[in-house]
């Protein structure tokens, strides 16, 4: 059963509660076991030294010894556990993640960071690593320390409870001071981490343009604002620590001169001095190690806020019963698209429909809405009105996984990804067959090209394929979109970057596709690759300006031509849309 979105993180805790349960049960026994040294130290003053007995000094120390090595032990034991959680937390909800960090842009653009939410699954993972969460064990055993202090004496006691109330008003202190100024420092970081990011990504361009100095400018001054935000937070946990670790000691040292006080007025042993000392301080140890882990905890705690809202407004997709193949036709019902995260519509009002076999050119100025239409019809922008069909059934009733085995996209500005040329052609397919690697290859025209490298489709093409030239990206990326031979394939500017014989062989590749009876769309600038079209729409301000057959369309934009423009479909132009 799957969980409900945003719970994900609670669920994969909660399978882990056997874990939990061990790691309470070895802190119970840890705890009782660091009395160890209290009550070592007052059997030694007590007994010890007034009997004077080498022998019985000797078997405590032994014993002692025994039971610090046990300690450690469970301490280890404890802390081996807690990492695991950590691991299993992430094994458990790190597809999620990973998924909602792929999809987050499809939904909101590229804005912030867009791999912050895989830094908050580590800060959480992390963070139940440390000794943070050790103490939330150790704190119900706070009032046990308490009450043995006050069986030494009640005097002792009072003392102790008065330090644990002033070190707790701190931590909570802490937590009201810190939580503003750990938000201001998370988001200012995302900032300064996505001027890093765009830069690292633009690096040939302000090299070339000589923007280094100033985009390093900008960045200084967000690395500036976040130090700022950060020292405050230092300061406050310091401030804060500082004075719990001062009134601990401090509290000790009282504890000592309590119990010395009690010693000469005949009311305690003078083994009541050193144990009831060491007791304070451990009773009040959770405390001091909250304040100190206390940074990491606030931020384990806004990393899980941030990443259960991600998961609940990314919810898992659906597993719609399984369609047809599609092969008969794509229709496009009056849809409305909108780039993810702005408030503006790109494009608005286009319907039309292809036929099986059918290759469609879309043309129109820059800012017409060319390519905003072309990721809508791969389903990558979800039309805001209207709908998308594949052979009448609506893209949303595909789950993402079977439809893309129907349809091949070759974006503008083409992205190849580190791995093999064969991964990448296949789409990373673990049960890829290599004939279909390879008749891709032959399709795209670039069989002869990847044998030709040293390591043929073995070859390792680097982050973003930067051991290719732009012209074997796009060839390459090609032939990833023709794999498997997908019944729909569109094409956005897929001649940017291919010479003569790029184009030839791209011109093959969509012949290709119209033989089988596929369906193709290309976004074209370079009018050469109009001549494979059979129907062309003109975009405009957003809207369809025109669409018809090939000869009909560019007699009209094109009047000196004796093309037949019988079936031209004009179509109304709308006011500018706003900016």
């Amino acid at each position: 059963m799957q969980p409900a979105p945003g719970s994900e993180l609670a669920c994969a805790l909660r399978s882990c509660k056997a874990a939990f349960a061990g790691v309470a049960v070895f802190s119970g026994v840890s705890n009782i076991l660091m009395l160890t040294g209290a009550m070592f130290m007052l059997q030694v003053y007590d007994r010890v030294l007034p009997s004077r007995s080498v022998p019985t000094l000797v078997a405590m120390a032994i014993l002692a010894g025994v039971l610090f090595v046990g300690q450690a032990v469970i301490d280890l034991v404890r802390s081996r556990i807690m990492t695991r959680i950590g691991g299993e937390l992430d094994e458990t909800v790190g597809g999620r993640v990973f998924t909602a960090v792929s999809r987050l842009p499809l939904y909101i653009g590229h804005q912030g960071d867009g791999l912050q939410p895989q830094r908050d699954l580590d800060n959480i993972r992390v963070f139940l690593s440390s000794p943070g969460p050790s103490t939330l064990f150790d704190f119900p055993w706070m009032p046990f320390y308490l009450a043995i202090i006050w069986s030494l004496h009640p005097t002792l006691g009072i003392a102790a409870i008065c330090g644990a109330i002033v070190l707790v008003a701190l931590t909570a202190a802490t937590e009201v001071f810190t939580r503003k100024p750990m938000g201001a420092a998370v988001s200012t970081g995302v900032k300064r981490n996505g001027l890093a990011e765009a830069s690292r990504r633009n690096a040939e361009v302000l090299a070339a343009m000589g923007m280094g100095s100033r985009l390093h400018d900008h960045w200084r001054e967000a690395s500036r604002e976040y130090l700022t935000q950060q020292q405050h937070v230092s300061d406050i946990v310091g401030g804060f620590g500082s004075f719990a670790r001062a009134l601990r000691l401090m509290l000790q040292s009282a504890m000592l001169g309590i119990g010395a006080w009690l010693v000469i007025q005949g009311e305690a042993t003078s083994g009541i001095i050193i144990a009831g000392s060491i007791l304070a301080g451990r009773a009040l140890a959770p405390v001091d190690l909250a304040i100190a882990h206390w940074r990491s905890f606030v931020a384990a705690r806004q990393s899980w806020s941030r990443l259960s809202q991600l998961l609940a407004r990314l919810p898992q997709d659906a597993q719609p019963m399984a369609l047809p193949v599609p092969g008969s036709n794509l229709t496009i019902e009056n849809i409305t698209i909108g780039a993810p995260g702005v408030q503006r519509v790109i494009v608005r009002g286009v319907d039309f429909s292809l036929d099986a076999g059918s290759v469609l050119g879309i043309i129109g100025p820059s800012g017409s809405g060319k390519s905003s239409l072309a990721r809508g019809l791969v389903g990558a922008w979800r039309p805001l009105a209207g709908r998308i069909k594949l052979d009448g059934a609506a893209l949303d009733q595909w789950s993402s996984e079977r439809l893309g085995r129907h349809i091949g996209y070759l974006p503008q500005d083409v992205e190849l990804f580190a791995g093999t040329v064969a991964a990448n052609i296949a789409r990373f397919d673990p049960g890829s067959d290599p004939r279909a690697i390879v008749a891709a290859a032959r399709a795209a025209g670039v069989h002869e090209l990847i044998i030709g490298f040293p390591n043929g489709y073995e070859t390792q093409i680097g982050e973003g394929g930067t051991a290719l030239s732009a012209g074997q990206r796009q060839r390459v990326a090609l032939a990833r979109a023709l794999y498997g031979n997908p019944f729909m394939v569109v094409l956005d500017e897929p001649n940017s970057n291919l010479d003569m014989e790029g184009e030839r062989a791209l011109a093959e590749a969509i012949l290709a596709i119209k033989a089988r009876r596929g369906i193709v769309a290309i976004v074209a600038h370079r009018p050469n690759i109009l001549t494979t079209v059979d129907f062309v729409l003109m975009m405009k301000e957003g809207r369809m300006h025109m669409f018809g057959t090939k000869q009909s369309v560019l007699s009209k934009l094109f009047p000196m031509s004796q093309a037949n423009t019988a079936d031209l479909q004009p179509v109304s132009t709308s006011p500018r849309l706003p900016n």
